[in-house]
């Protein structure tokens, strides 16, 4: 697929990223990690290789949005697309790397939020947990599956940070070190990111719904909106060569879009279709995560201590809610005004997102294909 037809088609980060053979590049990037790292981890115990598998699993699939903003803002900056050009190959690979950070954060994160599923599947700690009950095994079978879900979360980020010293190896250094101090940046955002996540779960919450949704929009721009638009973009800027003033260019745009992302991940986290999601419907709220459709729920409802908004209370973090329990919560968030107020935030971060790209100094067919990305990123079912 041509760069122009992937503007023409379907708008999906899957269909963009096949052109220019990105998707099976980053693919053929990660495969030959995992590969590695298996033997690895064989050579040292047969019997831990069950993580690599389950790594693997993982990592197979996926949207690689993370990898596609990386790449075509590489692109955009004047990166070549020549396989064989060394600044082009290490942009694959980093993006390799940021596909590995990202399933070592979900791997944390899911025992974090205890969930079930993900990408339609157990998550790793479920299935940890499974093969230890199947096999009669000594101890808790859930406290086994979360500490050998956590090792595997540290396993993966090892190897997400051995990717990216290996794809920035041949680079000059005034290259290489920029793209390395922006990856070590986004770590730390994630990880700050995710304790304020945990922090917000267990301070008090809807005696000021404005407060908590502040507190909840300030979770998502360090937990999420950083590595899966922000840091991606400047890392292809850097790789091209083009140095921090355009890296902060593009970073600029990549914040309010990586909000929009994550806000239209927790819409999707009540209101999505499990079919498609590969989550029950209503996940987020037997998980309890106080998101910004909950805050905005709680300010917008008529009696903050009326009926709707403690059933709504109620409803968080009950992990026995039946889909006819998810639709009367969605009832009330969607009679409240909620929905709509927050696709209208959506709507607006992504305009303003698509301003500062335009305004950004790119280069065909990359700038065409991040507007896409940018789309599709923000419209989207899954």
């Amino acid at each position: 697929m041509s760069a122009s037809s992937a503007r023409t088609g379907a708008l999906t980060p899957a269909a963009l990223l096949d052109a220019e053979g990105l998707r099976a590049d980053v693919d053929a990037a990660v495969s030959a990690h995992l590969a590695l790292l298996g033997a690895e981890v064989s050579a040292i115990s047969p019997s831990a290789r069950a993580m690599v598998d389950e790594a693997t699993g993982l990592l197979t699939g996926g949207k690689r949005l993370r990898a596609a903003f990386c790449y075509w803002s590489f692109r955009a900056h004047g990166g070549s697309a020549s396989p064989d050009d060394p600044a082009r190959v290490a942009a694959v690979r980093v993006g390799a790397a940021l596909e590995l950070f990202q399933a070592a954060a979900l791997l944390h994160d899911d025992v974090m939020d205890n969930s079930d599923t993900r990408r339609g599947r157990p998550t790793a700690h479920r299935a940890f947990a499974a093969e230890h009950a199947a096999s009669g095994w000594a101890g808790e079978p859930d406290r086994f599956g979360d500490a050998a879900a956590i090792l595997l979360g540290d396993l993966v980020l090892l190897a997400a940070q051995r990717e990216l010293s290996a794809a920035l190896a041949p680079l000059p250094a005034d290259v290489a070190e920029p793209v390395r101090a922006r990856f070590d940046a986004m770590q730390s955002e994630v990880v700050v990111g995710q304790y304020l996540d945990v922090l917000v779960q267990a301070e008090p919450w809807g005696d000021d719904p404005a407060a908590d949704e502040e507190r909840a929009r300030r979770v998502l721009r360090a937990k999420t909106a950083s590595y899966s638009a922000a840091a991606p973009l400047a890392m292809g800027a850097l790789l091209a060569g083009r140095g921090a003033e355009a890296a902060a260019g593009i970073e600029a745009a990549g914040l309010p879009l990586g909000e929009a992302f994550q806000l239209r991940d927790d819409v999707l986290g009540v209101f999505g279709d499990p079919a498609v999601t590969g989550k029950p419907a209503g996940d987020d709220l037997r998980e309890g995560k106080r998101t910004v459709i909950v805050a905005r729920t709680l300010a917008m409802l008529p009696d903050p201590h009326g009926a709707e908004a403690t059933a709504l209370g109620a409803a968080l973090g009950d992990q026995a809610l039946t889909d006819e329990d998810v639709e009367r919560v969605r009832g009330i968030i969607v009679g409240s005004g909620a929905l709509d107020a927050v696709e209208h935030l959506i709507d607006d971060l992504a305009v303003r997102a698509h301003a500062l790209l335009d305004l950004a100094d790119l280069s065909e067919p990359g700038r065409g294909v991040l507007t896409d990305l940018a789309h599709a990123a923000v419209d989207r079912a899954a």
